[in-house]
């Protein structure tokens, strides 16, 4: 107590948290890369800004959403050019609040109901599809390309029937899928286009002449910011999007269902907080208790948003170094181009790249090519699921074969399934990373 006893609060905060960047610049330096060490998919890039941020928060004690919390959904939305912004706890709730928004009767003849279909991939993260399964919804599987790894628009309308009521997408590895031809399906069949941005943070596409960000030309984006992401926070995530009645529905779905919109900690905003008549509740009942939706408390907290704050600040660096990474690490690729195939970024697009996506070809076996790159210390990933209807969570569903559609065959994404693999391009990688997974990568193919 003795070393506050004369400083005012601030003056007291403002010395904790000078001590806080000099502890993180003492013992948070990420020590230089040495030839031999391993290299992750992903990392965290950080410094003094986001612990200080952290620690600011921890003194204030709010600990659920505050002020970070604003701050954050308005440099996200300012950043991504979008009206609004809900920040939540993790991706996959993102993916959630965003499908559970299309079930709402508040939509009128646009509600999706339980029976309707949502086009869709199996080669993905399978947070894309859950929420539709969990509501009883019906994912239609579509086939992808390679070396894009996003949906065959060729089949799109091949998937529609009279039950379809939206397409729910991801952008692979930061490749964003054909949005013009995506967009332009939507708007014929008057469909719901839900963009999953988690692996694209910060990709823009050109579309009608205008470049926009990947996320924000559909009618929601969502993003992640789990410790591998393009940013961290942690845990967290964020749903967005211009379509103001679309916003109302995720704010009330995010926090439990209500119907008021007074953030925690205010009251009676609206100034009718006791006059109004709701349902067949009596007339005055406290719209602080008034349900609109069957929601869920996926609210982050104002700790992970003071990261987050930090973190976007530096988020076009990290989205520039990215694509370098990429682009170098492409031209180490590019000689064994007839052991593997490499990615190739969707026309009109400048991707955030979030990983590089390799398929063998015909006589190069993955796995062997995988577990010599993994014996040298360079860390791999599938592309998730590979085929999301493969695995154990659809064998009830495969059985009774009822609960999902397959359009055609899911032959290109079984080839993915067997013989893709990635590596990663986070901004913490040097070029020195780079070139000796090129190398490394280029040894594999050559001994497989």
């Amino acid at each position: 107590m003795a070393k506050f006893e004369n400083k005012t609060e601030e003056q007291a905060r403002q010395e904790i948290l000078e001590i806080v960047g000099e502890y993180c610049d003492r013992f948070h330096q990420k020590k230089p890369y040495e030839e031999g060490d391993r290299i992750p998919y992903a990392s965290r890039v950080y410094d003094r800004h986001e612990m200080v941020n952290l620690v600011d928060s921890a003194l204030e004690f709010w600990l659920t959403s505050g002020r970070y919390t604003d701050e954050f959904e308005k440099k996200l939305a300012d950043y991504l050019q979008v009206k609004f912004c809900s920040l939540v706890n993790s991706g996959s709730s993102a993916n959630l609040t965003a499908f559970m928004a299309l079930t709402s009767p508040l939509l009128g003849e646009r509600q999706i109901r339980r029976g309707d279909e949502i086009i869709t991939v199996a080669a993905g993260f399978p947070t894309t599809v859950t929420p539709m399964i969990q509501y009883g919804a019906v994912p239609v599987f579509v086939d992808v390309t390679i070396p894009q790894y996003n949906i065959d628009v060729d089949r799109l309308e091949e998937a529609y029937s009279d039950r379809t009521k939206a397409v729910m997408l991801a952008h692979t590895l930061g490749n964003p899928f054909d949005l013009a031809s995506v967009k332009a399906f939507c708007g014929r069949h008057g469909l719901w286009l839900v963009e999953d941005n988690c692996d694209a943070l910060g990709t823009r596409y050109t579309l009608d002449g205008e470049e926009k960000f990947s996320g924000t030309i559909g009618d929601i984006g969502t993003s992640s910011f789990y410790p591998p992401h393009h940013m961290t926070m942690g845990e967290g995530g964020a749903v967005y999007t211009n379509n103001p009645l679309l916003h109302k529905i995720i704010r009330s779905l995010r926090d439990w269902g209500r119907d008021c919109v007074c953030p925690s900690g205010h009251d009676n905003l609206c100034g009718h907080r006791f006059d109004r008549q709701y349902g067949q509740l009596p007339l005055g009942y406290d719209h602080k208790y008034v349900y609109s939706h069957f929601g869920y408390n996926l609210k982050a907290t104002d700790m992970q948003a003071a990261i987050g704050c930090a973190q976007l600040d530096k988020f076009p660096g990290f989205v520039e170094r990215r694509r370098h990474n990429f682009d170098r690490l492409y031209e180490g690729l590019k000689g064994i181009k007839d052991k593997l195939i490499l990615p190739q970024a969707a026309q009109n697009s400048r991707p955030s790249w979030f990983g590089f996506l390799i398929t063998c070809r015909e006589g190069t076996d993955r796995n062997s090519v995988v577990r010599y790159i993994e014996s040298q210390g360079i860390q791999t990933r599938m592309l998730f699921a590979g085929n999301l209807t493969k695995h154990p969570c659809f064998d009830q569903m495969r059985e009774e074969q009822k609960g999902y559609r397959v359009v055609g065959s899911l032959q290109v994404t079984d080839r993915i399934m067997r013989d893709t693999f990635w590596v990663g391009v986070y901004p913490g990688m040097t070029d020195e990373m780079i070139d000796r997974m090129a190398r490394v990568i280029r040894e594999a193919a050559g001994q497989s």
